[in-house]
């Protein structure tokens, strides 16, 4: 789906005020006013704030998917593949964790009906090209056949959420002190972590 200037405009500050207040405390006119807009100009972009969270929702995840087929046509290893898919998927989970809570909330509490039908569909693509990327390593010689590629979401963000669930217990352990810290922390040790994980399923034993 094509957004554009002033709609992308509009879903940043949508997804930042969701976050903070939350969908039920975040009004429309709240959106317009940070915005700068007048509240019209939501209902003609998105035609309401369930709208407007599905539009949000499939910005981000859009923006997953172009960033996979750039992978997918850049000439070097389907390892560093992984790799590279690793970092930029733990990075852009814990700038939107809060908008990825919002959505895993309103759809497990069917408070409302808000349409989801387009996200998952944008998941399943996303996810054929991750596996795209694992077929050409198993192609290689590089990969095992018998992983089961649609498992590596909720090991990344599963790890993510108790990482973030805990943060007393690992600000304790790790010494992290700030969000600063902790940012810092997940963009580094932690994702060499999960790095290192999921070669660990994909890759044979040496």
């Amino acid at each position: 789906m094509e957004f554009n200037d002033k709609q992308i405009e509009i879903l940043q500050v949508s997804e930042k005020l969701f976050a903070e207040e939350g969908f039920d405390g975040t009004s429309v006119r709240e959106i317009a006013k940070l915005a700068n807009i007048n509240v019209a100009m939501i209902s003609y972009y998105f035609g309401s704030k369930e709208k407007l969270l599905e539009s949000i929702v499939l910005y981000r995840i859009g923006s997953m998917g172009l960033r996979l087929e750039n992978l997918l046509n850049e000439n070097i290893s389907p390892v560093v593949k992984i790799e590279k898919i690793i970092e930029f998927y733990i990075i852009q989970v814990n700038k939107n964790r809060h908008i990825h809570q919002i959505v895993n909330n309103e759809i497990s509490n069917k408070k409302r009906e808000i349409n989801f039908q387009s996200f998952t569909e944008l998941k399943k693509n996303n996810l054929k090209l991750v596996q795209s990327i694992v077929k050409e390593g198993q192609e290689k010689g590089l990969f095992k056949t018998d992983v089961n590629v649609a498992l590596f979401s909720p090991l990344i963000i599963g790890s993510l959420i108790y990482f973030h669930m805990n943060k007393v217990l690992y600000g304790d352990l790790f010494n992290l002190k700030t969000d600063e810290e902790f940012d810092n922390y997940i963009k580094n040790e932690f994702t060499q972590h999960i790095q290192k994980t999921i070669k660990a399923l994909l890759t044979y034993e040496n």
